[in-house]
């Protein structure tokens, strides 16, 4: 079976030497799934990304730093914001991916992300604001964080997984205050907060949490959903 290609995003590092990087992983969970990685650029202009675009059958939305759109309250000293280019290059993937009714996995920063973008809002600091545990190990004196994950039955999300509840890594700030137009909840935390979104048809996936950190478990089969549906 031919691999069908799945953008992945990148990070932008800040400074005179401005590098494009992202955790390796990412890569391994969609090679291990049947996927093609592809490591998306941050141009300049849309239309130079728009021909790379056309060509892949399903989209990574990495992790990141602080989403700026949507935003109930101000980011913390310990959020820096996400970077003018990143937030385009982003942008322009995700659009041209819905255009052209292709899937995208968000993971943390993308499933915000994916939020903003379809008009939904985000608490800027969430353990400030709802008054929650720690769900960063920064914050946590630098230990793992992990707690239960409930999946909501009925979900796409919960059909996947196939479990009721089950226990996530967490590495995140901000969450979602309020879903956006189109998205529902599919899981949740102990505390109430949104840790899975999708789409009815299930073309938009977002999970709170890092799966790409859990090789070798049930959350493989999000990239393996991810590149069937490409495919």
């Amino acid at each position: 079976m031919q691999r069908p290609l799945i953008g992945i995003t990148t990070g932008l590092s800040e400074g005179a030497d401005a590098r494009q990087a992202v955790d390796h992983l990412y890569v391994a969970a969609v090679e291990r799934a049947g996927g093609c990685p592809v490591l998306l650029p941050m141009t300049a202009r849309a239309e130079a990304l728009e021909p790379l675009l056309a060509q892949l059958a399903g989209l990574v939305i990495t992790g990141g730093p602080g989403i700026v759109r949507g935003l109930v309250g101000d980011l913390p000293p310990d959020l820096p914001p996400v970077s003018p280019l990143r937030d385009a290059a982003d942008t322009w993937a995700f659009e041209g991916m819905r255009r052209r009714a292709r899937p995208v996995l968000g993971i943390c920063y993308g499933m915000q992300f994916i939020n903003a973008c379809c008009g939904g809002t985000l608490y800027a600091d969430v353990q400030a604001q709802r008054g929650t545990r720690p769900h960063s190990p920064g914050r946590n004196h630098h230990q793992e964080v992990r707690h239960p994950l409930h999946l909501v039955p009925g979900t796409h999300l919960a059909a996947l997984v196939g479990e009721a509840d089950i226990t996530v890594n967490s590495y995140h700030l901000q969450a979602v205050e309020k879903p956006g137009d189109g998205l529902r909840v599919s899981a949740t935390s102990p505390e109430g907060l949104t840790e899975g979104l999708e789409s009815e048809d299930g073309r938009l996936v977002g999970v709170q949490f890092h799966p790409e950190r859990m090789p070798g478990t049930v959350w493989d089969r999000l990239f393996a959903q991810l590149v069937r549906a490409a495919g």
